[in-house]
């Protein structure tokens, strides 16, 4: 990527994650994890042994019975970011999800920037690596995704 895209990237990642480094709290996790302990199955967005990743998508709003939209100021911040990101694709080649990940990374270390990476590709393949896993070795496999998903949430990717 040439100079001017870099400097372009990194102004709009900055300008689209003001509001965002503006706020007190983390932003809340899109992931929750089904885990089961004792019998008792429990949700967390914290890893545990042998959890079942469930993605989720929080609601953006209540219509009203007549047709007009309510959302609140942080649902209008999300839309008004991806709009942002929608319009800088052609430079930044990120989509809005992309773009989201790389401002709440921008503030990370370097190495620990890197490490995300690197754990965006791990963790996807250690959970199929579990799927298809026989049952002798899915204990292993399960500990080892455990310790990737924890320092994935340590980290703050």
């Amino acid at each position: 990527m040439s100079h001017p895209k870099r400097l372009a990237v990194a102004v709009a990642i900055a300008f689209a994650n003001q509001a965002a480094l503006a706020q007190h709290l983390p932003s809340p996790s899109r992931t929750v994890f089904k885990c089961e302990s004792e019998g008792k199955t429990f949700y967390s967005d914290s890893p545990c042994l042998g959890a079942k990743k469930i993605d989720i998508e929080p609601t953006r709003g209540l219509n009203k019975s007549s047709g007009s939209e309510r959302t609140g100021k942080d649902v209008s911040r999300e839309v008004q970011r991806e709009q942002f990101a929608d319009a800088v694709k052609p430079v930044t080649g990120m989509n809005s999800k992309q773009f989201e990940t790389a401002g709440k990374r921008q503030k990370l270390e370097p190495n620990a920037q890197r490490r995300c990476q690197s754990l965006d590709a791990s963790i996807p393949y250690q959970e199929k690596q579990e799927a298809f896993a026989p049952s002798s070795a899915r204990h292993q496999l399960q500990t080892e995704l455990l310790n990737l998903r924890s320092e994935y949430r340590r980290l703050g990717c």
